[in-house]
């Protein structure tokens, strides 16, 4: 066989890694995203590697009765399973952002983006089998983008459904939670509570937040794809979908409506519950039942939804 000249060994190269170009673009983070659902450019680093926020995947609970370093007007979010009622300090999530866990043999992930403030729960069972989740480090509309172990699929928090991978398109099942101060949360459950224990195996200050007053700054850290001015972007909001229709109640229209609000989204009547000391608002059914509504600042909501559709008091 004849060799090479070395001119020719050069083009051979330059095409070879001109064709390569495509597929080392379709990777970040070491995530396959060649059948993405969003557009790759706007799929972001956020700073840490894949795992360099770490999920808890043994998450270790203390009763009430320890001696525990909350202070009473601490969030938390918190699930109710059975009689016995669950807490996880935002103060710790906002080092770890996933908790994976299992109850009875029920597992549950737990879900926080400190960049969208938005604290979501989801069923992790997809087609009969129990995924885990880890943080990729990477972004879309600067949400949290979690990934399965099992299959290394991308997730859109605030969307629960697969961008990428193996899973891509399928959603999760949301679970409802509360957004509860610390205080009040011990009131309303007594003995039956347990909160996720600051022993998580990372040596963390969990009194400090890592992003200073990013709450209450107009800045944004990573660009989003649809922005608007109506509101300050940290304001809080309650969105909720149903039947394709969306809705944000702003939290500044809520507490000029009062404490509760009947309405209805997607053919289906629900009332709100807004409670101005957290702030928090709950979203319940005509039972009563608590629904898996997301609370998130304002930007994060309407980047994902610019059609939603929004309450405006009186």
């Amino acid at each position: 066989m004849e060799m090479l000249t070395i001119p020719t060994r050069i083009i051979v190269i330059a095409v070879f890694l001109a064709a390569a170009q495509p597929l080392i673009a379709e990777q970040k983070n070491g995530f396959d995203i060649s059948n993405t659902r969003v557009p790759v450019d706007e799929i972001l680093r956020g700073g840490p590697p894949r795992d360099g926020i770490p999920s808890i995947d043994d998450p270790i609970f203390e009763h009430l009765k320890k001696t525990l370093p909350w202070r009473a007007d601490d969030l938390m979010l918190t699930y109710d399973h059975g009689e016995t009622r669950f807490a996880y300090p935002v103060g710790i999530l906002n080092w770890h952002e996933i908790v994976n866990q299992v109850i009875d043999d029920e597992p549950v992930l737990i879900t926080f983006c400190p960049l969208c403030g938005t604290g979501m729960a989801f069923d992790p069972v997809v087609d009969g089998r129990h995924l885990t989740f880890g943080v990729s480090g990477l972004l879309y509309n600067s949400d949290l983008l979690m990934y399965d172990h099992q299959t290394e699929s991308l997730w859109s928090q605030i969307e629960g459904r697969a961008v990428s991978g193996p899973f891509a398109g399928r959603e999760l099942e949301p679970v409802a939670i509360r957004h509860e101060l610390w205080q009040r949360w011990q009131e309303r459950v007594g003995s039956a509570g347990q909160v996720l224990s600051t022993d998580t195996g990372n040596r963390r200050n969990y009194r400090i937040s890592p992003y200073g007053d990013y709450d209450h700054s107009e800045r944004l850290y990573f660009p989003v794809t649809h922005t608007s001015r109506k509101y300050h972007p940290k304001t809080w909001v309650l969105g909720w979908t149903h039947n394709g229709e969306r809705k944000a109640w702003p939290f500044p229209e809520l507490a000029d409506h009062g404490a509760v609000l009947e309405d209805r989204v997607g053919g289906k009547t629900v009332s709100i519950h807004y409670n101005p000391d957290v702030p928090s608002a709950e979203l319940r059914d005509e039972s009563g039942q608590l629904l898996p509504a997301t609370r998130a600042f304002w930007f994060a909501w309407y980047t994902f939804y610019p059609d939603t559709g929004i309450f405006e008091a009186n």
